[in-house]
């Protein structure tokens, strides 16, 4: 058995995907905490949402602090976001913006599904 991951053919030629976990790693409608590069991500897995998994940044810009990942999903006036669990603010899963407060923005990535296997761009 090898240590090496295999990079599906499809991927070969974009390393700016990272693989980041296996489904059964993450909590079905909660957050979760990841190290990318350096960098806390912060990762909602919504199976009830077309099996979508939101990413942005885990470090909340109004309270200063790594905490987003322990939000609460949930859907102010329309927009599934995620509530700070320290200031509750809540901020735009999709875009990352403050509903309350916009000049502030979590960082957003894209991410995707190759079998079971959640990938982050890190482009």
């Amino acid at each position: 058995m090898s240590d090496v991951m295999e990079i599906p053919q499809s991927i070969k030629s974009d390393l700016r995907w990272v693989k980041i976990c296996h489904k059964d790693d993450l909590v079905p409608n909660s957050g979760i905490a990841a190290l990318v590069n350096q960098q806390q991500i912060a990762l909602y897995y919504l199976p009830k949402q077309n099996n979508v998994v939101y990413a942005v940044d885990n470090w909340d810009p109004i309270a200063e602090a790594y905490v987003m990942s322990r939000g609460i999903i949930g859907d102010q006036d329309g927009v599934l976001c995620v509530a700070s669990p320290l200031l509750k603010q809540h901020y735009d899963l999709a875009t990352g913006k403050c509903l309350e407060v916009p000049e502030h923005t979590l960082g957003t990535w894209k991410t995707r599904w190759n079998n079971n296997e959640l990938w982050l761009y890190t482009g």
